[in-house]
């Protein structure tokens, strides 16, 4: 097992790195620059741009500025931001809490409404009740994000009056102690609405299709003939091996809700990395993106690690293979 976990670790070292040089070729290569920007677009001062250029080490070889930055987030340094002048850590420390709140509340949700369907349509087969939730799960999986996100809004937010448009916290209130901890409650709860809404759907579809393959196999159907309980037998055999698809689902997709909030946050107005990848994105904010991109880069494979050691714990076969 020391062995496996140390393999899935270094090659989520070398894919961390890739991605890393990729995001940071890309961001440089792409039309636009910070200092453009920073200059002024109506009439900038070429002096002004010189010393810029500079003072953040674009003048150098792409190769030697990828090298500085390497040794520099080796020592946890990601530079400072070239639009706020702050340190990149600190500006996506301030926006790290909320994103995670969020996704992590509607990942756990999601999982456990969508395994709960999912068990119960396929224990209940071709009934109608399996028809509805089928059908409905392809429609939510269709829908765009920001579309739903703004439906939302519209419904129970403007209309209903129900949740509020936009926020993590009712500035004007000034709540404190627990009345503060409802009050980020009350405006998480149409987003998190939202994220477990487009995530359920891939939870009832795995789930039931696990459970059902392996309701088909052999040694279900020998139990059955030998006059096995039918809720021992689920129990036992098929909800443990039907786990593993489920497990592995629920580690991608808390990393990818995690990178695929940011539409949700936009809209949402969450104070979150989505709001912040924004405003580095329009405004060529290179530490600031690549920082963003570096933490997106370790969630993913932080996860899929993880996923990987408890499936490997649930089942031996797969570290044997």
């Amino acid at each position: 097992m020391t062995k496996y976990v140390m393999k899935r670790l270094i090659i989520g070292l070398v894919a961390v790195v890739l991605s890393v040089a990729i995001n940071f070729v890309l961001i440089r290569v792409a039309p636009g620059d910070p200092i453009t920007i920073m200059a002024g677009m109506d009439n900038p001062n070429q002096e002004m741009i010189d010393h810029l250029i500079s003072k953040y080490g674009l003048d150098k070889p792409i190769l030697t500025q990828f090298g500085i930055y390497l040794s520099n987030i080796a020592r946890g340094d990601f530079g400072y931001s070239y639009r706020n002048n702050q340190p990149v850590m600190g500006l996506i420390g301030q926006r790290l809490f909320p994103t995670f709140l969020m996704t992590f509340s509607a990942a756990i949700l999601a999982l456990v409404i969508g395994s709960a369907l999912g068990l119960a349509a396929a224990r209940t087969r071709d009934s109608r009740m399996d028809r509805f939730f089928s059908s409905i799960s392809y429609i939510f999986d269709a829908m765009p994000g920001f579309w739903l996100a703004l439906m939302l809004i519209l419904l129970f937010a403007s209309r209903l009056k129900w949740f509020p448009t936009m926020g993590m916290i009712n500035m004007r209130a000034g709540y404190t102690g627990w009345a503060h901890v409802l009050d980020v409650l009350y405006h998480l709860a149409l987003p998190v609405i939202c994220l477990v809404l487009l995530n359920v759907p891939r939870y009832f579809r795995i789930t039931r299709a696990a459970v059902l393959q392996v309701m088909s196999e052999d040694y279900i159907t020998l139990f059955r003939a030998s006059g096995m309980n039918e809720k021992q037998i689920f129990r036992k055999f098929v909800l443990k091996n039907a786990l593993l698809p489920t497990v592995t689902i629920f580690g991608l997709s808390l990393a990818g809700c995690f990178m695929g909030a940011s539409l949700i946050e936009i809209v949402f107005a969450w104070p979150g990395m989505g709001r912040l990848l924004l405003d580095a994105i329009t405004k060529r904010d290179y530490s600031v993106l690549s920082g963003v991109y570096f933490i997106f880069s370790m969630m993913l494979v932080s996860a899929t690690i993880l996923v990987d050691v408890v499936c490997a714990a649930l089942d031996p076969r797969i570290r044997l293979e």
